[in-house]
């Protein structure tokens, strides 16, 4: 039975659109969707499966992983290395202490007078001489002493005269038996007294001139004044315990410092021989070397407390970089060892089983060595025993080194030479590749004309009908712009591809 549908329905029915090839265009999506999902489940399977296996599986060993990491390493050529050549040589024996920055002189200068302070002449920080005038106090109250000094002393001096003169009568007429003789006696008794009298004043006299002098307060050594510790308009008196300024003597400097009592006997004999040890100041961290110097004298017992004795060094500080009570490490050259065996520093390597070096022997093989160290700088290293004199050691890329592996030596120097000549030659090509990049850009810029001029006959087509010369033009200008593409790719809307077709 054939059911009529009417026509007002037959027109509302929905047309399925088709391509040029007259296929759906949406049939194809839910099955593309289920493959796509069924290969994100084997991903997660086969990564899953994977974590599992790896953690059932036993860990290898640190002694594993090295070797595998040199076999890695060395899989594209044997490892490169620096190496040194083991050599004799004199070594110095240092002895390593705690010091401590004193001033060779140190002075507190302090009124020898009561009175008001007038004025000071330095400037705090500065560099004054010797017998330099600091500090003036008030001098007028000693001026008057001394006026009254000198006063008596000539009063008692006028007195001595006239004593003198009759002492001198009186023994004229005890000649000619006219006065007794205890008139004489009395005189001379007279003019003693009077001559003591004048020394009594002329030390009154000096005493007055002292105390004058004393109001001017100079400096008694050269060196560098503190900050002052009295202000001008105060009272100062003689016996004040804080002094008004503090001067330190700063070059020549010394400094404190000890030693373990076990290295004392091998200081003592230098010492005693008449020897000058070299001393060397560096900074709290031990980064800086401050100044040199050299021991002056020790001290005459050992600190039971710590074991160590205190040594006194001496140090030229022109340049004033050292400063009192300055915390410093001091470094003390007690002895040079001659024809010993050293490597570099860095050759020496510690493990397990103690200190070792690797050794480089003539087929390029490397070769561990236990070494033992008599001392050890920042530099060298005093070799006892372990290897012998020309002896080559690796100093450079130790790393990835072990017993028996083939080694390439290098040259020092060399991989930074290596490095340089590649940023060089980086350099070049990137300049190459700038040069490449601006005519890339040129021809793109004229693909990109090229392209809109296909957009627009693609759109010429889309519209005509005939759409063969537009598309390929619209194609050719995908490249440069967007716009030819859509022209090309906007099939459906044009109705044709490359070659002709029929709108719909």
């Amino acid at each position: 039975m054939t059911t009529n549908i009417p026509p007002t329905e037959a027109k509302t029915l929905p047309e399925h659109p088709h391509t040029g090839h007259g296929q759906p265009t949406g049939g194809g999506k839910p099955k593309k969707r289920g493959f796509i999902w069924a290969i994100f489940l084997i991903i997660v399977l086969g990564v899953g499966g994977y974590a599992v296996y790896n953690a059932g599986k036993p860990q290898s060993t640190g002694a594993q992983k090295t070797a595998k990491s040199a076999t890695s390493r060395t899989a594209f050529g044997p490892q490169p290395v620096v190496v040194a050549e083991a050599k004799r040589a004199s070594v110095p024996v240092y002895l390593n202490g705690l010091g401590n920055v004193t001033a060779f002189y140190s002075v507190l200068v302090k009124s020898r007078v009561d009175g008001q302070l007038m004025s000071v002449n330095f400037k705090e920080g500065d560099f004054v001489q010797k017998d330099q005038v600091l500090i003036e106090i008030d001098p007028r109250p000693y001026q008057v002493q001394l006026a009254l000094a000198e006063g008596t002393l000539a009063r008692d001096q006028a007195l001595l005269d006239n004593a003198r003169l009759d002492l001198e009568r009186y023994r004229n007429l005890m000649a000619q038996d006219a006065i007794p003789k205890q008139q004489l006696d009395t005189q001379t008794a007279l003019v003693a007294q009077y001559q003591g009298s004048i020394k009594q004043d002329t030390a009154n006299v000096d005493s007055a001139k002292l105390q004058l002098t004393y109001s001017k307060v100079v400096a008694p050594i050269s060196g560098r004044v503190g900050l002052r510790l009295v202000d001008p308009g105060n009272i100062v008196h003689a016996n004040d315990a804080n002094g008004m300024v503090l001067i330190t003597q700063l070059d020549p400097i010394s400094v404190l410092f000890t030693i373990p009592e076990d290295s004392l006997p091998q200081v003592v004999e230098k010492i005693r021989s008449g020897m000058k040890l070299p001393v060397e100041a560096f900074s709290r961290d031990n980064s800086r070397k401050i100044a040199s110097g050299v021991v002056q004298t020790l001290d005459n017992q050992i600190d039971s407390t710590t074991g160590t004795s205190k040594l006194k060094a001496v140090f030229d500080n022109k340049d004033d970089k050292l400063f009192p009570n300055q915390f410093v490490n001091i470094r003390l050259l007690a002895n040079t060892l001659t024809d010993q065996l050293v490597v570099p520093a860095v050759a020496v390597q510690t493990g397990q089983q103690g200190t070792f070096v690797y050794v480089v022997d003539a087929d390029s093989k490397v070769h561990i060595r236990p070494v033992q160290i008599r001392q050890q700088s920042e530099e060298t290293a005093d070799i006892a025993s372990g290897i012998q004199d020309g002896d080559q050691v690796v100093v450079d890329g130790t790393d990835r080194l072990s017993d028996g592996l083939t080694v390439r030596v290098r040259k020092p120097g060399e991989l930074e030479q290596i490095n340089a000549d590649l940023a060089k030659g980086g350099g070049k090509r990137s300049g190459k590749g700038g040069k490449n990049a601006k005519s890339g850009g040129t021809e793109g810029g004229a693909a990109e004309q090229k392209g809109a001029g296909g957009a627009g006959s693609g759109g010429a087509a889309s519209s005509g009908g005939a759409s063969s010369g537009g598309a390929s033009s619209g194609g050719e200008g995908a490249a440069g712009k967007q716009a030819g593409g859509e022209a090309k790719g906007e099939g459906r809307a044009g109705g044709h591809r490359k070659g002709g077709g029929k709108t719909q």
